[in-house]
């Protein structure tokens, strides 16, 4: 509504899955209260209830979007939930109530609205690959959010590696033939969890504002932290992921940097470690091993032909390509679509 207030109708060209899991109005309750009582352990979710809506997944109680659409269903489904939501919410000194007619009333004005876009997006999806259509995937999240592969309990729900696509939208990884890892020039984080390559301070300030649209989250408006290009995770992205290239964004940020840094490894009791370890306490105390480079100082925000990049832009390209041993396909050079360098067509078979 929102958009199309803005004339822009895509309304056509969306599709909801039959099999998605709703977040109900207690999943947000829960997920704000829950992240208080852990105190210092603290998660520093967005509170939108991402991750109480997957607890009742993976408990077998959620309410999937065909469930949604069907009132006894959903009634059935709420008498359940709603009685143990209500209950937990006694037990961790809430005094959030919800009524199940309330609620009802609310989901079935909801699902009217949602019923015309609703499809079996799994058959949709394989039908236009078999019929030669190309398809895009895009993840959300990063590598390093994962449940299984992230900085756990740091992390997502779910699964935002190349891996997710298979299991999120029900294809065969067959059909994916090509993996392409986006990646910023540096590196930023919101929330809580280690960061090995993180600035603070002046220079932290100075890549956070760096650019027209800053460093701030789109859900939260949160400040993102930020560091030096750490490429101990990228390269341990590039083998969970299985990239066959990478799109590097915001080069721009960097312009005014006289040197940069890249962080090649991380040094733990005189050891220099080559991948990230799973151990939390192990990561908070590592120190990263730094290269430094010498920066461009030139303005190269909307350059779109990599000739036309500066010498020691390139050689920094050419740097962390060789360090993460991914190809490098594209970089961005603003936030604006067209700003855009393309170094490879990787869209031909």
């Amino acid at each position: 509504e929102e958009l199309e207030a803005k004339g822009i109708n895509f309304t056509d060209r969306l599709f909801i899955s039959d099999r998605a899991h709703i977040t109900m109005p207690y999943h947000k309750i829960l997920d704000r209260v829950i992240d208080e009582k852990r105190g210092k352990g603290k998660i520093g979710t967005t509170g939108r209830g991402i991750g109480t809506t997957y607890m009742d997944k993976t408990a077998r109680v959620g309410i999937r979007v065909c469930d949604f659409l069907d009132p006894e269903v959903l009634r059935e489904k709420l008498e359940i939930g709603l009685q143990e939501k209500n209950d937990l919410f006694k037990r961790l000194n809430s005094n959030h109530h919800l009524d199940i007619e309330s609620v009802m009333e609310k989901c079935i004005r909801h699902a009217e609205k949602m019923k015309p876009y609703v499809v079996d997006t799994s058959h949709m999806i394989n039908e236009a690959i078999d019929n030669g259509e190309n398809v895009l995937f895009e993840g959300a999240q990063g590598t390093f959010l994962d449940i299984d592969f992230g900085t756990y309990p740091y992390v997502t729900s779910s699964h935002p590696i190349s891996g997710g696509a298979c299991t999120g939208i029900g294809i065969g990884p067959t059909k994916i033939d090509k993996v392409i890892g986006v990646v910023k020039a540096y590196t930023t984080r919101v929330g809580g969890g280690p960061f090995p390559t993180e600035l603070t301070g002046e220079l932290g300030d100075r890549l956070r504002n760096a650019g027209p649209i800053g460093e701030y989250g789109r859900t939260t408006g949160r400040p993102r932290r930020c560091g030096w290009f750490d490429a101990v995770i990228v390269r341990q992205s590039a083998i969970i992921n299985g990239l066959d290239y990478a799109a590097v964004t915001r080069l721009d940020i960097l312009d005014k940097f006289s040197k940069i840094k890249i962080c090649t490894g991380y040094k733990y009791k005189g050891e220099v470690l080559g991948r990230f370890p799973p151990l939390l306490k192990i990561v908070e105390s590592c120190e990263p091993v730094y290269e430094e480079v010498d920066g461009w100082e030139q303005d190269t925000s909307g350059v779109k032909n990599f000739e036309d990049l500066p010498l020691n832009a390139k050689g920094y390209l050419k740097r962390i390509s060789d360090l993460t041993g991914t190809e490098i396909c594209m970089v961005s050079t603003g936030p604006e679509r067209d700003q855009t360098i393309i170094l490879k067509d990787i869209w031909r078979p």
